[in-house]
């Protein structure tokens, strides 16, 4: 299994994260387009995450496992950065959209992210962006993401929190009224049901769940855990049970497995 490899010769450069206000604002008005112009937010966070990731670690000449990858927006960010990438997704439909390149083609599977076809121990990297909301596992996504890393490995992670303002997707902020309420609406208005479906494809996942199985998992130790999108002097938020639940937007677990 192998991922587009750097050509040799070249040397990636991955920029210095810094999280910043103006990060926050460009990322924030980039997810304004997320509907309308999918390639400016995607592009966007794949340049940011994979510089974020590039603090714990380096990523040349990594394996690494994108669950949920979909149409391979991260492809191109990932090989930039010198790693071998491989993406998984359980929609082939996801994965054929979107993003047409070459690179974003090779090493993709298709499979779900609670039964990764991985052998244990065999990743450098099991990254995985906004997905963990659309299993009804998370957990067990979690646990599957560990299992596969090899000892030393770094697990990132992040979701949308289901009471954050957009924890509903296309069908927010009504689903603080109720997932099958917002669902119903939103078709009442549209003619056609959200693609997200709540309790189907889109369910219901806390702040406060995920810090959880991060301090009780026995296999891997947190090395993080973000407001993903906010500055660096925001994230005292996740110290606040409750407003984390709202405020947090969306959060990102950085573990390494022991």
């Amino acid at each position: 299994m192998a991922g587009a490899r750097q050509p040799r010769g070249e040397t990636p450069v991955t920029e210095p994260h810094k999280a910043t206000l103006q990060r926050s604002i460009t990322l924030f008005q980039a997810f304004l387009v997320e509907q309308t112009d999918p390639d400016r937010f995607y592009t966007a966070l794949a340049k940011d995450s994979v510089g974020q990731l590039s603090k714990y670690g380096p990523l040349r000449d990594q394996l690494v496992l994108d669950v949920g990858g979909g149409p391979g927006y991260f492809a191109d960010a990932f090989s930039k950065a010198g790693a071998r990438y491989v993406r998984l997704e359980p929609d082939a439909g996801d994965m054929a959209s979107g993003v047409a390149g070459e690179d974003s083609a090779v090493g993709a599977l298709r499979a779900s992210g609670m039964e990764l076809p991985i052998r244990t121990g065999s990743i450098d990297v099991c990254y995985s962006s906004n997905v963990l909301e659309h299993v009804p596992d998370p957990p067990r996504m979690l646990d599957e993401m560990v299992r596969v890393t090899r000892p030393g490995g770094l697990i990132y992670a992040s979701f949308t929190p289901w009471l954050s303002p957009w924890g509903g997707h296309e069908t927010a902020p009504w689903h603080y009224f109720g997932g099958h309420y917002a669902a119903r609406r939103y078709e009442r208005r549209n003619g056609k049901p959200p693609k997200n479906k709540y309790r189907h494809s889109l369910h219901p996942y806390s702040v406060g769940a995920a810090l959880r199985w991060a301090r009780t998992t026995e296999h891997a130790t947190r090395l993080d855990a973000l407001a993903r999108y906010h500055p660096s002097w925001a994230q005292w938020i996740l110290k606040v049970p409750a407003a984390r639940e709202v405020l947090s937007w969306n959060l990102a677990l950085v573990m390494r497995k022991n």
